[in-house]
């Protein structure tokens, strides 16, 4: 095989919703191989995370970890932004199974903000949807549906129809596990009309989500119907997952519970039983017995419940623990190996930056400002907020919204750094940071935030912006003025100034409660 041919067999994988993922694995394995014989070193890690990939899904966590350290060197060595953002989608997915849920939405961030020239139709699609997914699982619920919307867009524009199933699919389940049954079940109507459009038939794992919504409707019917269809259409030559059938089944079971068919339900149950026994599927089965339990309480036979619910207890219990020691064996995989303990610091210094802007986060100012405040008696601090910043967002976009994030950052940065070269600017989250000026005398400080707020008023917005201006209030304090020289009261006096920056019209610098004209800057 020549390059071109590898490379675009790696593509068919990379760019690829697979549902065999072991012969990916081993086809992988061979392009991989086929990569290293004419000395291509981009194919051949292009190649090693596609196996990296499989690894993952077929449950390999631990083996997965190991090499994924130094593919993610060797990209951020060479500078290859589309193998690192897939490469951060990846991390995303570990740190999910790892429970670290604010971990798997800062690389899910990042694998959407390397997105490059570069990037495949389906990078763009397929990125911003796991990002919407580990909104969805922090609970940012609203963003999560903004992202999600915004990759349906993302659909249409790159013509990718195929994928919004996907993006419906997600989106739905995302609704209905944050308890929004109603909005889940309008996006399945919508789901079920973008396959009929298409002329397509929907397949069996986005059945089986429709059924689980359709029965939390109480439209137990339905799903019974659509999970007969979701069995039929199950292909175990290209399963996905192998514990796919027994789900299908247990779905089944409960749609059937509802519509009061004992039997039928019981006869679904054991099927799905059989299978967990045969696959050593312990995390389905736990949940078989869960149901077992409930069926035995919708016959009356509450004896049989409470002993179902005894054995369900204790399947939990165990599955906790193996889960637990699965998660201990591949965070040791993660750093046991030279490349992890190289790495290390520099996804500690990650962890202290804002994914979005690359300024500094909450994380570094409480570690670093405490001690700043009781060693610096001319320390200066300014919250600064963006004016109607909610206007951006609802009236652009949010990537609009996010681009003048990143433009005020830069401003910030490049001001201080002019002006205070030992100082810091930090995000504190939304539209919100923090300038840390050490050293800075009163009419110093005065003087240089009111150049940056000028500088961000007067920076060419009209390009991203249009009509909707750009500015900021920022409210100041110093050591001397806080009630006593600690981050909080600092922080609340800062914040108390803005508030009053706020109140006086906005555009405009405070120090202490004294009220300023548009563009001033005094003390109080």
């Amino acid at each position: 095989m020549n390059r071109d041919e590898i490379s675009d067999a790696i593509l068919n994988i990379e760019d690829g919703v697979l549902w065999d993922v072991v012969e990916a694995r081993d086809v992988a394995a061979r392009l991989e191989q086929a990569a290293r014989a004419i000395g291509d070193e981009l194919l051949v890690e292009r190649a090693r995370l596609c196996g990296v990939t499989m690894l993952m899904r077929t449950g390999e966590l631990a083996a997965a970890s190991r090499q994924i350290w130094s593919i993610h060197r060797w990209a951020e060595d060479h500078r290859e932004p589309r193998l690192l953002s897939r490469l951060h989608l990846t991390w995303s997915n570990i740190h999910q199974f790892l429970g670290d849920s604010a971990q798997s939405l800062e690389h899910a961030l990042k694998s959407v903000q390397m997105l490059g020239d570069t990037a495949t139709p389906f990078m763009e699609i397929w990125h911003r949807l796991k990002l919407a997914d580990a909104l969805g699982a922090m609970g940012s619920l609203d963003a999560a549906r903004a992202r999600y919307r915004q990759t349906e867009d993302f659909c249409q524009r790159l013509d990718r129809p195929d994928l919004l199933l996907w993006v419906l699919n997600n989106f739905a389940w995302t609704e209905s596990a944050a308890g929004e049954a109603a909005r889940a079940q309008q996006i399945v109507r919508r789901l079920q009309q973008t396959a009929a459009d298409l002329g397509t038939d929907l397949p069996p794992t986005v059945l089986d989500t429709i059924g689980a919504i359709e029965i939390e409707n109480g439209r137990y019917a339905d799903a019974e119907r659509t999970l007969l269809t979701c069995i039929e259409r199950y292909d175990d030559g290209r399963l996905e997952d192998a514990d796919s059938l027994a789900e299908y089944l247990l779905t089944l079971a409960r749609a059937q519970r509802g519509l009061g068919s004992a039997d039928r339900a019981q006869a679904s149950l054991d099927k799905s039983r059989a299978v967990c026994q045969e696959r050593d599927l312990g995390h389905v089965l736990v949940r078989v017995h869960q149901e077992q339990a409930e069926l035995y309480a919708a016959r009356g036979d509450f004896e049989a419940a409470f002993a179902e619910y005894k054995v369900f207890h204790t399947a939990q219990n165990s599955l906790y623990t193996a889960d637990r020691e699965a998660q201990a064996r591949t965070r040791q995989a993660m750093f046991e190996t030279a490349e992890a303990r190289e790495e290390a610091e520099r996804f500690r210094e990650q962890a202290r930056r804002d994914p979005l802007t690359g300024l500094l986060n909450r994380r570094y100012v409480d570690e670093q400002l405490p001690g700043l405040i009781q060693r610096d008696p001319l320390l200066t601090l300014a919250i600064v907020d963006l004016d109607h910043f909610k206007q951006i967002n609802d009236r652009l976009s949010h990537d609009v919204g996010d681009q003048v994030l990143v433009q005020v950052s830069k401003v910030l940065e490049t001001e201080l750094a002019a002006a205070c070269p030992d100082g810091f600017v930090a995000r504190m989250g939304g539209e919100e940071f923090l300038v840390v000026m050490p050293a800075t005398e009163v009419t110093a400080a005065a003087r240089v935030l009111d150049e940056i707020r000028s500088t961000v008023a007067s920076h060419a917005w009209r390009p991203l912006t249009g009509d909707l201006p750009v500015t900021v209030s920022v409210g100041v304090t110093t050591r001397s003025q806080a009630s006593s020289p600690t981050q909080p009261s600092m922080l609340s006096a800062a914040d108390r100034n803005l508030y009053a920056a706020k109140h006086a019209g906005r555009d405009r610098v405070v120090f202490g409660l004294t009220r300023t004209r548009r563009g001033a800057a005094t003390a109080a």
